[in-house]
């Protein structure tokens, strides 16, 4: 074995660990796609913030009912190391999706506690996948973000619906930049893995 490798790490393991990342790498898509729904949603939220709570519940449900079929994808096709993390994203984001769009409870507080749980929960997630990122800064700070506006939502039991959907738009457009990002970033990699195309030239005569 020769020293440069890791310490219990075979060359069927290096295979293993580079499929993955390339996997990751041709799943650029996903990240873009669920950040351009995540912005669309966030402004779509702040442009009218006096809308109807069912409304902003409705066109809140469906994205994140979305980004949780996106997370399961991702998680089924092994796109990510914490597969088992991404799915429960997956999973919760359906459940709070489906929720909302259904609106089985009358109220703005109702509303805002699905949101608020489901921000927390998610920002906490992605805070600790973050780790496993190269450029991880910005995508904590997201996380961040998104954990603190759950927990400002979650302990205004009083919160009106103006301010709810200026903190939800707010939260959203800032998760689907960074996604965005992601998504550019990955794209822009994948780009410098094709093996360049080479022109044979004749040979003079």
């Amino acid at each position: 074995m020769s020293a440069g490798r890791r310490r219990g790490q075979t060359p069927g393991m290096d295979t293993s660990i580079d499929e993955q990342l390339r996997a990751f790498v041709r799943m650029w898509w996903l990240p873009l796609s669920v950040g351009l729904l995540s912005i669309a949603a966030g402004v779509i939220v702040l442009i009218k913030p006096g809308n109807s709570l069912t409304a902003i519940a409705v066109i809140v449900g469906i994205f994140i009912a979305l980004d949780g079929v996106i997370a399961l994808i991702a998680a089924l096709r092994k796109t990510t190391e914490s597969r088992g993390l991404t799915a429960f994203v997956g999973v919760f984001g359906l459940v709070v999706g489906v929720l909302l769009i259904r609106h089985p409870i009358e109220g703005v507080t109702a509303v805002a506690l699905l949101v608020g749980i489901w921000l927390i929960a998610v920002g906490a997630i992605r805070f600790v996948q973050s780790f496993e990122e190269d450029h991880r800064n910005w995508r904590m700070l997201v996380a961040a973000v998104e954990v603190i506006a759950g927990i400002v939502i979650v302990s205004t039991p009083g919160i009106g619906l103006a301010a709810l959907a200026i903190i939800i738009g707010v939260s959203l457009i800032a998760n689907g930049a960074s996604l965005v990002v992601l998504g550019y970033m990955l794209h822009g990699v994948s780009h410098e893995e094709r093996p360049p195309h080479h022109t044979h030239h004749a040979a003079p005569a």
